[in-house]
């Protein structure tokens, strides 16, 4: 029995709904590998541009302060030569022709050194009079000072250093506390025969 030409055409566009069916769970099975892969490849450039910012610092840090360890050493040969100057300078006699040049030289190489350690990022941290900073200071005492607010820096007793912003070395500092001793004239003082209505104005029996 020969099929009409009519079941043959069904045939054909039943087989071409299933193929286009299975085309279109193929393309939709491709569509999300490929965002799958897009998401990954995102990812992945994203991790190597935070390498590469992380190195991009790191080598920036090693520029700036490669110096660190150099710095701390010559701030070593800062303080000596500004001990030097300071007992020169508080000397009760009238120095000698030849230590008054001495006392030149010490000076002038004092200068040259602090200016070549500042074009290097080398920063004096101005302490004296300052509110107490531990972030820059470190206190070696604290002292009774009623003309400073408590927590000021009364004295610095060795100078302190930062590097491009960057702490090198801190200040070591005395500190202003609170007195001990109680205030006066706040309270009314207590009568001699120890009568508290007298002392607060209150009625007296006769």
């Amino acid at each position: 029995m020969t099929s009409s030409p009519h079941s043959i055409d069904d045939e054909e566009v039943a087989t071409d709904a299933v193929d286009m069916a299975a085309l279109l769970r193929e393309n939709r099975k491709l569509q999300e590998e490929n965002e799958s892969l897009r998401d990954r490849m995102l990812r992945a450039l994203a991790e190597a541009e935070n390498v590469r910012s992380q190195a991009d610092r790191a080598i920036a840090d090693a520029r700036q302060f490669a110096i660190s360890e150099f710095a701390r050493e010559l701030l070593i040969v800062v303080d000596n030569l500004q001990r030097t100057v300071e007992a020169a300078e508080t000397q009760s006699v009238d120095p000698r022709i030849e230590d008054s040049a001495l006392l030149q030289g010490v000076q002038a190489t004092l200068r040259a050194l602090l200016q070549t350690l500042e074009r290097f990022g080398v920063q004096l941290i101005e302490a004296l009079g300052k509110p107490f900073d531990p972030n820059f200071h470190e206190a070696i005492m604290e002292v009774d000072d009623l003309s400073k607010p408590p927590g000021t820096v009364t004295r610095v007793v060795e100078n302190g250093y930062t590097l491009r912003g960057r702490l090198l070395r801190p200040a070591r500092v005395v500190v202003s506390k609170k007195s001990g001793e109680r205030p006066t004239g706040d309270t009314p003082a207590e009568p001699a025969d120890g009568d508290l209505g007298v002392q607060w104005g209150s009625p007296v029996d006769p």
